[in-house]
This record gives structure tokens, sequence and C-alpha cells, in this order.
């Protein structure tokens, strides 16, 4: 296959939300704020945002409200978390109604998760990693509230996180890994502390990332996996390294992972689609200037257009889109 299948796709994604009868929309509910975020952002990169309504959506994110923590779950009634806190306000500013939350709730929130060291927790619990900084750091971002979070520590826990071969782990000690690296890498962009990262030997190891088939894996020794698209394509968009990738090698491998009778996009050929590899794939190849495709902005990982209007973009951009 050597086209995107925009149609098919639009409507694999329309039918997740009409599988309420099945185990396995009950088994992903702590995916599913995380899922309507993936969806819906593939939409609009693939011009149809409209294909899902919008009234519906919002009532949903805001089901998730958890009261006594002050922000929200992944699905009614669970515990708040930052990653269904960052994807609810990502939904929400996509949909332009980020008035219905109470901002000043969540930042404290968000705040809240902050340990001693710099990272975050993702929730009251106490698991840390650099995704929830990211989440933090980006949602914080978003709120307009940057201002309120402690840039010197949180940008010394991800140095330490920094590894001999320029990437980072998820947390201090652990060994690089693709996605760990955009995490940390979108984190110094959004704070404009760039200055942290090892340009050269952290472009070099993502580059490295790309195997004889195009895909491209998120650690040395490890089979290719679509959502690798993303991840390693947004940190070179960011250090202005795309062009190290093989950019026809790895659409086509995108194009492999298709469903051609269903729609939807798989980890790689031959297995079953899902909508996160949907997600990452269609991202992935709007990095990479893909025909007929929305700029995806690859810090926030939403719309160009709607980052852009919010004056978020700083030191990076994205590079000249391709020409297929």
């Amino acid at each position: 296959m050597s086209d995107l299948l925009v149609p098919l796709h639009v409507q694999y994604i329309q039918s997740l939300g009409k599988s309420q009868d099945e185990l396995v929309y009950h088994l992903t509910a702590h995916l599913r704020m995380n899922a309507i975020y993936w969806g819906l952002t593939a939409l609009c990169i693939m011009g149809h945002k409209d294909a899902l309504d919008r009234q519906e959506m919002i009532d949903y994110v805001m089901s998730c409200w958890d009261e006594e923590a002050g922000s929200f779950g992944a699905h009614p009634d669970h515990d708040a978390h930052i990653l269904s806190t960052l994807s609810a306000v990502q939904i929400l500013i996509m949909q332009d109604a980020l008035d219905r939350v109470d901002i000043d709730r969540v930042v404290k929130f968000i705040l809240s998760l902050q340990q001693p060291s710099g990272v975050f927790a993702g929730d009251q619990f106490g698991e840390i990693d650099t995704r929830f900084l990211f989440c933090a750091v980006n949602a914080l971002s978003l709120l307009g509230r940057l201002s309120k979070l402690d840039v010197e520590k949180t940008v010394g826990y991800i140095e330490q996180c920094r590894n001999f071969d320029g990437g980072f782990g998820s947390s201090i000690g652990a060994e690089s890994h693709a996605s760990q690296v955009f995490v940390c890498v979108g984190a110094l962009a959004i704070l404009d502390r760039l200055d942290v990262v090892d340009v050269p030997t952290l472009s070099w190891w993502l580059a490295e990332r790309q195997l004889p088939n195009g895909g491209l894996n998120g650690r040395p020794e490890k089979l290719e996996d679509v959502c690798y698209s993303f991840w390693v394509l947004s940190s070179l968009s960011v250090l202005n390294k795309v062009h190290w990738i093989d950019a026809d090698k790895l659409t086509s491998f995108i194009m492999s992972a298709q469903d051609p009778e269903n729609g939807g996009i798989a980890d790689r050929p031959g297995d079953m689609p899902d909508v996160f590899h949907t997600h990452f794939g269609v991202a992935g190849l709007s990095i990479l200037g893909y025909p007929g495709l929305a700029d995806l902005d690859p810090v926030y990982c939403m719309p160009a257009d709607i980052i852009e209007r919010m004056g978020l973009r700083k030191g990076w951009k994205n590079l000249e889109r391709r020409t297929f």
C-alpha cells in the first residue's frame, strides 16, 4: 500500500466508541481518556475533526472529573491521574471548551505531584517517571500557568536522566528509550532549556533507531514499531535532524501496517490495529510532510495551528515539509 487510507481510518476511529458491549472496551477503561485524545488528534491531522460528536466528547471528559482531587481520571469514577489530566486538557482545547475546566484546581493538583527531586508522580500513589514530568510541563504550559513551576528543579532532574549516549531514561540511571527521549526533549523545549541536550550524540542515537525495513525501534536490538515513528521523529524535529531518517522507507513501513479492510494502523504489518498506533502513525507521517495531512506540532503533539494561535511555540520549529 502506497497511500494513507484516510476514509477507512476515519471509519475505524468512529467505530471505537460503539463497542461498549465488548469485553475489551471495559478492560481498557484506564486508557479511555488517552484513547479519545489519540483518536481526535488523528482525525484533526487527517482533516476530519468533526467525525466524532463534539458535545458527546466534552460531556464524557467532564464526567471524568475527580471532585476530591480537582482533576481528571481516565474514566468516570477513576482516580485523577496526570496522564488523563493532560489528555483532558488537550481534548478540551481542540474542542474549544477549556472554559469548562476549573484551571486553578487542576494546576494545584499538578503542582502537588512534584517531588523534592524535581520529578513528578503520576497520581497520589506516587509512581514517578519522566513521562509524568512532561505531562506536568505540557499541561501547565497549555493552561498558561508555567510560571508556577519550579523550572530549575524540573530541569535539574531531566539533566540527571541524561545518559552517555545522549538519550534519556524514565528515571535517573535508567537506560535510554525513544519515548523517554521525547518526553525529556519535549519538556526542555517547552521550558526553553534545550541547552541541556547533547544534540550531536542524541541525534546520532535517534537516527540509529531506523532498521533495514524502514521502521524505527525504541532502543537497540528491539523490533520496529509504528509508534516510534512519532517518538523518534518528534525529537529529531525539535533538534532539526529529521533529514537523518530515510523518510521514504519509514513512510512505506507505516503504510504496510495499515488494515486495508477495516482501517486503523497496527504496531507492525500483520498485527491488529489500534487507536494508539493509528494516531502515532498518522502523527509520524505529518512530521514527514505527507500530502493532505495538517501540520502537527512535534512537542505538544497537537495541530500546529492551535499551538501557534496560543503563542506557545518557542525556539523549535518543524522541518520544512517534504514534497512527495
